[in-house]
């Protein structure tokens, strides 16, 4: 209210204290202040402890240090809460067993639940399936695809997690994909609004067009495609930079590019329907490259060999 601030926020690595704290130390402080039988009841060590693989002694320690660095940081910087995924409970509760005993001061946990995939699985860096902010590590595109591909179980919560429309717009809203499924309404506007928020207006256009180009096979959007854009796209596809010559076909440029093998199997690839430049299928491998067609306008082509595997061209000099 009134312009003011929330304050600062302060990033810290936990390993400042926790690499200075000496074993016997720690073991006679933090370690003699909790319980076996609490720790020992907490339902995640109950659950690696009957799994296959068994617990770890670095995995029972786990929650000590996470009490540890509430702790530290109570006394330290004035911390009194703690705030985590829902998964994260046993953990906040041994920071809160310790602090008390140790200062007699109340603190505080705040769970969240948890988000999960279409499986249930959590999602996170933990388990390989993170969805990150950074557009480095997931572009606009991937995003916005992340949160199209909702089953309609959780696109509902979704909307109501990740956007500021208001609960009655998305009470519309769902009530119109009862009546037309097919339109993946929730979907898309669950799409559109998280990509917005994180990638701005840029950012989504940049997702339409990727997904136009992909899965419309787009010209219009492929020759408005940046050079990023057209790198997150295709993460694992070949780029080669060519030359245009006089008369150059379709099978040099597959060969050129290394996307097919030389001699007749390379030949029947292409006349078997397996390639396609542009989105667009080419069965004559004789056939000259025209600007405009096989060649974009902002000198470029997308080859693809078969359904997934694709090569971007960047032409020289044209």
């Amino acid at each position: 209210a009134g312009g003011g601030r929330l304050g600062r926020a302060a990033l810290l690595d936990n390993a400042r204290w926790l690499g200075r704290q000496p074993l016997l130390g720690f073991l006679g402080g933090a370690g003699g202040r909790l319980r076996m039988g609490t720790l020992l009841s907490r339902q995640s060590c109950q659950a690696r402890l009957r799994s296959a693989e068994g617990m770890s002694l670095a995995e029972f320690l786990y929650p000590v240090l996470q009490a540890y660095d509430f702790l530290h940081l109570h006394q330290r910087h004035g911390c009194r809460v703690q705030v985590g995924g829902a998964d994260q409970m046993g953990n906040i509760m041994s920071g809160y067993e310790l602090v008390t005993r140790v200062t007699g001061t109340d603190v505080f946990g705040i769970t969240v639940p948890l988000i999960t995939n279409t499986t249930g699985d959590k999602l996170g860096k933990t388990a390989g399936n993170a969805v990150w902010l950074n557009r480095d590590k997931t572009s606009p595109f991937e995003l916005y695809q992340f949160f199209v591909r909702q089953q309609d179980n959780t696109v509902e919560k979704y909307l109501k997690l990740f956007t500021f429309l208001p609960l009655e717009e998305i009470d519309h809203i769902m009530e119109m994909h009862a009546k037309e499924p097919e339109k993946w309404g929730p979907q898309k506007r669950l799409a559109a609004e998280v990509t917005k928020l994180v990638h701005g207006r840029e950012g989504l256009e940049s997702a339409k067009r990727c997904t136009k180009a992909l899965y419309h096979s787009s010209v219009e959007a492929l020759e408005a495609m940046s050079d990023q854009e057209l790198q997150e796209l295709f993460r694992q596809a070949p780029s080669a930079e060519l030359m245009l010559e006089p008369g150059m076909t379709v099978l040099d440029l597959c060969r050129k590019a290394n996307a097919i093998p030389d001699g007749p199997s390379g030949y029947q690839k292409i006349t078997d329907g397996g390639v396609s430049i542009n989105g667009i299928r080419v069965t004559t491998p004789e056939t000259v490259l025209i600007l405009g067609q096989h060649i974009l306008k902002n000198g470029v082509s997308l080859l693809r060999i078969g359904k997934k595997n694709y090569y971007i061209i960047k032409w020289l000099q044209l």
